[in-house]
Order: C-alpha cells, then structure tokens, then sequence
C-alpha cells in the first residue's frame, strides 16, 4: 500500500504530531509508520490497532475511546515517552498490570473497566502519578471493593466518578499527603465517611464535605 492510500485511510499525514482515528474494519493500518505522533485519539480499538499504535515511539498522550475491544495491553510499555493516558470501557481487558511498565505515566483515566474491581495492580505507580481517574460511564457505576491499595499515593488529585465502592472506606486517603483535590460519586462512602475524611484532611476539597449536601445530617465535630 502507497503512503498516500495510507493518508487517505487514517486522516493522518505523515508528519502529524497530532492524530484522531476510528477504526473502520482495517483503516488502522499504517498507523505505526506515523513515527512523528505526540497525541492520539482512537476509537473502535481492537487488539490489532493497539498492538499498532504501541509501535509510535514518540507518543504522549494516548486516548482509547468507547469501544475498546483489545483484550492485551501488553504492548502499552514500549510507549516510553507516554505520559497522559486514558481508556474508555476496555471490556475486555482483565489484566491492567503492564500500564505499570509505562515509566513516564503521571496521568491515568481509565472508565467502565468491567474487569477492574481489584485495585491492587495499580500500588507500582504509588509514586509516579500525579492524577488518577477511576471512573464508571454515565449508565454503568464502576464497581471496587476498596480504595485500600491507594493508601499513601502522591497523587494531586483524584476522580471516582459514578464509583460504588464495596467498603465505603475513605481512610486510605488520609494518607495521600499530596491529595488536594477529590472529585467522586456520593456513592463512595457515607455521611460519617466523607466527615471523618473532612476532619483529618483540612486541606482536602470535596464537594461532599459540605453538610449542606447532606440533608437532616447534621456534622458534629
């Protein structure tokens, strides 16, 4: 296939730094001659589009949207320079241990993992991010059984939107001294939770540390 014939299937010229692709069946193919690729948005992923695109050495910033069909993300560490990362509903994956061989990796998201309820595989990357996403989509709530493996990450800021989370524990986040800013589903914890969290991180903002939020509960320090 010419380079040209490449261009006109993945909307992406050969010197983009920037690129946004869906998979139509084959489209993809080629995409890994795009060597120059900082930013990707990709979409319809299957395995080998991923295993494609975890050939572009100079990638960033990686998006996988809805729907991401590839089971392995076994490739995703030859991405050395990949800092910023988020996947959307990757219905298949069951084994998310190789994002931590990504050794730049300071910005995760991953949404709607349907095989993710065990955080445990994420403890490697306790002193690399910055930010952490752990999100369920708009009609599916994420389901984890504790928050217990992010006891005492450096992460500035972290997002649990439409998260039910099986123990209701906040606790372990008191340890995340660099913690600033959470952004979660009412559904995380209780009442009594979310204020025991308010009482011993003064620092920490959360919308649901407002009592105004919380209708006839009253917060008594």
């Amino acid at each position: 296939m010419e380079e040209d014939e490449f261009s006109a299937a993945l909307g992406i010229g050969p010197d983009a730094d920037i690129g946004v692709h869906h998979r139509q069946k084959t489209s993809f193919r080629g995409i890994s001659t795009r060597q120059k690729l900082r930013i990707l948005t990709a979409s319809a992923v299957d395995q080998d589009f991923l295993d494609e695109i975890c050939e572009l050495k100079a990638l960033e910033q990686l998006t996988l949207e809805w729907p991401v069909t590839a089971a392995s993300l076994a490739g995703l560490p030859d991405l050395r320079r990949l800092w910023k990362l988020r996947i959307d509903s990757p219905r298949n994956v069951t084994d998310f241990t190789p994002i931590t061989g990504v050794r730049s990796l300071t910005h995760l998201d991953v949404e709607n993992a349907k095989h993710m309820a065990d955080l445990r595989w994420i403890r490697p990357l306790r002193e690399r991010l910055t930010a952490l996403g752990i999100d369920g989509s708009i009609n599916t709530a994420q389901k984890i059984e504790s928050l217990d493996p992010l006891d005492g990450f450096d992460f500035e800021e972290l997002t649990l939107t439409n998260v039910s989370v099986q123990d209701k524990d906040l606790s372990p986040l008191i340890n995340c001294r660099k913690l600033r800013r959470l952004r979660c589903a009412k559904s995380v914890s209780t009442f009594e939770g979310f204020m025991a969290l308010a009482d011993a991180r003064p620092d920490m903002a959360c919308d649901w540390f407002s009592p105004e939020h919380w209708p006839g509960r009253k917060w008594r320090r």
